[in-house]
């Protein structure tokens, strides 16, 4: 029970630095979507740090605390799609954990799985706001991959300084071999 504790609250302390750092808007789009200061990879260190259970729980936790900041709801199947598995997609990191190179794969994996369901919720529930004679799957998806494939690759930027990727596997290290963080 400890374990898990510990596990939550850290998980927990990773939510909040993604919902702050997504307060922090590089570039907003008209309906929706922005480029932020590495929200996104703050909601896969769970995942990364603990697994799968600890991501998917992070990523829906993530969803649901930015619904209630800013709720954007038409319908409760697109409710469904933009937040709960948009959102919890993030977890795919978790699926990663244990791979070489499983924090960039990991990152790369859940940025698409979100990306998948934000599409998937452009061609659903917002087809209507393609430009006349604009094809409503290409809208969505060159809506959609223009803010979170920005995301995507200035975080990977970051990832990519040795102090930054080092130090988030020192981490990890640290954490899992305590014995209280041990799976």
């Amino acid at each position: 029970m400890h374990n898990n504790t510990k596990k939550i609250a850290l998980s927990g302390v990773c939510v909040a630095m993604s919902l702050v750092l997504g307060m922090i808007n590089l570039f907003s789009l008209p309906m929706g979507g922005s480029v932020t200061a590495c929200s996104m990879l703050f909601a896969t260190l769970p995942g990364f740090f603990f697994g799968g259970t600890y991501g998917f729980l992070s990523g829906l936790t993530y969803g649901a605390l930015s619904f209630i900041l800013k709720p954007y709801f038409y319908s409760p199947a697109q409710f469904i799609t933009d937040y709960v598995l948009a959102f919890t997609a993030l977890g795919l990191s978790g699926l990663f954990s244990q791979k070489k190179h499983g924090l960039f794969i990991g990152y790369i994996v859940a940025c698409l799985g979100r990306f998948f369901f934000a599409f998937l919720s452009g061609v659903l529930f917002f087809a209507s706001y393609a430009p006349e004679g604009m094809n409503p799957v290409w809208y969505s998806f060159s809506y959609n991959i223009s803010y979170i494939s920005v995301e995507m690759v200035l975080t990977l930027g970051v990832l990519l300084v040795p102090a930054v990727h080092k130090g988030l596997y020192r981490m990890k290290g640290q954490l899992l071999s305590e014995g209280a963080y041990a799976r």
